[in-house]
């Protein structure tokens, strides 16, 4: 990949109107809600915009994604969380690693998004957080052909084995706390 793309995507990701529409501390803060959470693992972690908040949360964070600039990326951002390079179909962690695992506009891109949540159950103790686009025409995000329905998120949520899933309307995103 081009080094120039990479800093242009990274820039983008970290775009401060990109960075409201994420509603970055009212997500974290509703991930958060309930028994006190310590060890989060940020699915598809990117630049580590979401690590960054949970970090300053006090939570120990460790973050995944497919691309070594972005991993090289966050570890900037965010010197104190561990990255590293996995796939978010095999998570190389074991059972009940984590307290909370959040994949933060990442489900969509997935190639297989129930073997992702399915993964994302195993190693998560309490909760799965699946922050996504709401499916409906925006004049940012991807297009509509990309996004997943409510309904699909769901019904994933169900059969990966979660016993309840909340789902809470944003702004501009629709954010899935699925309970183990």
């Amino acid at each position: 990949m081009n080094e120039d793309k990479i800093f242009r995507d990274i820039e983008r990701l970290r775009d401060p109107q990109r960075l409201a529409l994420l509603e970055t501390e009212r997500v974290v803060s509703l991930c958060l809600q309930g028994p006190k959470l310590e060890k989060v693992l940020d699915i598809g972690t990117g630049s580590g915009v979401f690590a960054e908040v949970f970090s300053h949360s006090g939570l120990n964070v460790t973050g995944i994604d497919l691309q070594e600039p972005m991993l090289e990326a966050a570890r900037r951002f965010v010197p104190k969380a561990h990255f590293q390079m996995a796939d978010s179909k095999a998570l190389p962690f074991g059972d009940d690693s984590f307290d909370l695992c959040f994949l933060g506009l990442v489900l969509h891109e997935a190639g297989r998004p129930l073997l992702t949540l399915q993964e994302a159950r195993r190693v998560c103790t309490m909760r799965t957080a699946v922050l996504e686009w709401s499916y409906t025409e925006q004049n940012f995000g991807p297009p509509l052909k990309d996004r997943l329905k409510s309904d699909e998120v769901l019904r994933m949520g169900n059969s990966a084995g979660f016993s309840q899933i909340k789902t809470i309307p944003m702004e501009h995103l629709i954010l899935f706390l699925l309970e183990k």
